[in-house]
This record gives structure tokens, sequence and C-alpha cells, in this order.
């Protein structure tokens, strides 16, 4: 067993990374961070003497004084090193650095020295080290007009706000859960390299970002049409606009049901993607469910019967209620990351329609079990 401490727990990255490694308890243990341990030598000192593995992900991104990132950040990294010296480990040590390395600016300068620091104290100890340098994140649960333009475009348009470009420039991406799936590869692998460059997944305009931001608004969350995924860097794009929606009032969206003498009729989903469709029966009292997905976009629609859908984001406690009956049906869409589950809350048999965008593959089924 591997036991992985992350600096930064909180953040963007760190808890994406926290709650990844989650997903291989045979593999890892998780020893907890928190944020006030650089203001406490001695809980720094135990945080740092029970890891066999330290992620250094805290940093200032943002701040009106150029100069306040720069001393924060370096001084981060030197407060980890006289940790490190004081408790006389040898952890393995992955930082995150930026390709704004080579850029002009204290935040680069902040990041670079930082990576070099912990690189000389590696050589001197003789201990791993891996120095990622990494091209703009995006993902689910960044925060906006903070960590990057995709979080504050996926806010705004979510909001109905009117998102500004101030330059059109290319962005070199990577998905988080792409960058999360590197560390843990260095992790495995022992990576012993003082800079090493994490290769953009995707490259677009800004505006092209913003065009597909909008297109996802106007067909997905004001239409409930699933659109076009031409990519996994359009997959993953939806996704984490998905998440950025005000979930809690947008579900659950009623279907329109059409009714004459012979019965009803009602459509469930529009698709401009294929997928597999599924339909189920549920006994009174019985919950089906209880797991996430982390990549996969899947719909319950309840047809016939009372129903209770519950969602939570990982990592949290806030549970998201919807009653749903088949008199009136409606749908609740899976956002990644929130473990759900459907009971069966009525007195008769419930009709569940589920629809998921890729078939089952019982080899990577991106499904993992936990209450919500």
């Amino acid at each position: 067993m591997i036991r992985i401490g992350i600096t930064g727990q909180e953040g963007f990255v760190g808890k994406h990374l926290y709650n990844t490694l989650g997903l291989f308890p045979d593999e890892f243990i998780r020893v907890e961070f928190q944020r006030d341990f650089f203001g406490n030598d001695n809980e720094l000192d135990n945080f740092v003497s029970q890891c066999d593995v330290i992620v250094h992900l805290a940093a200032m991104n943002r701040h009106e004084s150029q100069e306040v990132i720069y001393e924060t950040n370096v001084n981060l990294v030197h407060k980890l090193i006289a940790s490190l010296e004081r408790t006389n480990s040898k952890p393995h040590v992955l930082l995150s650095s930026s390709t704004q390395e080579e850029r002009d600016n204290l935040y680069g300068k902040s990041k670079k020295e930082g990576r070099e620091l912990v690189a000389n104290w590696a050589k001197k100890n003789q201990a791993i080290y891996t120095g990622l340098v990494i091209p703009n994140v995006f993902g689910p649960f960044g925060k906006p007009f903070y960590n990057s333009v995709v979080a504050t475009f996926c806010h705004q348009v979510s909001h109905n706000e009117t998102p500004k470009i101030d330059v059109d420039g290319d962005l070199k991406l990577i998905y988080v859960g792409e960058l999360v799936q590197e560390f843990i590869s260095q992790v495995r692998s022992k990576t012993n390299l003082s800079r090493l460059e994490i290769q953009h997944t995707s490259e677009k305009k800004v505006s092209e970002i913003l065009a597909l931001v909008q297109h996802y608004k106007s067909e997905y969350q004001d239409k409930g049409i699933i659109p076009i995924v031409a990519s996994t860097f359009e997959l993953n794009l939806f996704n984490t606009y998905r998440c950025y929606m005000d979930i809690a009032n947008h579900f659950p969206v009623k279907l329109t049901q059409h009714t004459d003498d012979r019965g009803s009729f009602v459509e469930i989903i529009r698709l401009d993607v294929g997928g597999q469709v599924s339909f189920s029966t549920t006994k009174p009292n019985i919950t089906r469910g209880n797991h996430f997905h982390t990549r996969k976009i899947e719909r319950f629609a309840v047809i016939k019967g009372k129903a209770l859908i519950q969602l939570r984001k990982i990592g949290t406690k806030e549970v998201l209620n919807f009653e749903l009956n088949g008199d009136e049906p409606a749908y609740v869409d899976m956002p990644i990351w929130y473990t759900h589950n459907i009971k069966n809350v009525g007195n008769d048999t419930l009709y569940t329609n589920f629809w998921i965008n890729e078939f089952f593959n019982p080899n990577d089924t991106d499904t993992y079990f936990e209450e919500v």
C-alpha cells in the first residue's frame, strides 16, 4: 500500500486526485491534509512523516498583487522542504508547475523556482522527485474566474450571464481526469525527473470553446437534447458544463404527455448521439443504484409509479432529493462524480427508462459503488 498525501487537497486538481485515489483502496492510502498545516510545524511534520508520496499542489493562482503570489508560492515550497528536513523524510515528491514557467510573470517564476528548490532537495537527499510542467487544466468543479476560462464560461453561460472574450488565443488544454491519471502513472512508475512536461491533449481557440458551451446551453439545458460529442475533448467539456448547472433547480424535467382514447404517449429523449436504452421494474421499497460514474452521461425517466431519485456529489454531504411520479412523467440526468440512486416509494411497481451514452462494458464499467 502506498500512503499518499496531497497539499492543496481541497483545490480543483487536488480534490479530483484525492477522489480518484479513493477508487483504488487496495493500492493507495490517502493521508489527510488541511490547508492550515502550513501554519503549524507540528501538524505539517506529522503529515509529512506519514507519507510515502507527497503531491505538492498547494499554490496561489490569482491575487491583485503578483508579488503576493510569488512570495506565497515560494514560501509554501520552503515550508515543505523544511518539514522534510526536520523529519528526515524522503518520500517521492511530485510537484505541479505550469507552462507559464517561461513567461515573464511572477506566477510562472514562482512555479519554476519552487520546482527547482525541490529538485535540489531531492538531489541532496537522494530522494525520488517528479517536477511536472502542466498546461491549462479544465474539468468539473473548477472555480469560475480563478481556475480556468472554461470554468468561467461554463458558469456564466449556465447561469444566463454574458461571457466576454478579451483575447481569442489558442489554448493548450488537458482534462483534469487525464491529468490525474498522469499523476497516478508517475507515482506507480516512481519517475525521477526534475522537469517532466505533460503534453496537452487538445488545442482550441477561446471562441471555439465558448461556441461549444453556448451550444450545450441551447440544446441540452434549454431543450433537453443530448448533443453530438465528436471527440473525447467534447465529451469532457460537455460533462464539465453539466456540473456547472443549477442541478437542484433544473431537475426533474417534466416530459410532455400526449393522451387520447387509446392511452398516452411520452417522448423520453432526443439524441444527437447513440448509446444504450434500458427498462426496469422495481418493487416497492427497493432501491437501485448507489453508484457514480466519472465519464458517462445517464438519464433516468420515470414512466409509471412513484420514485425518489437522490444525488450527492462525491466528497460532500448535501443530498439532492427529486420526487417523480409516472402520472406526470419526468427525468433526471446524472452528473459525473455524483453518486445516485432511485427508490420505489409507492405502493405499486415502478417503471423506469434508463439511457446511457455508451454500451455496457463489463471490463470497463466506469461504475463505482458508494451510498448516497
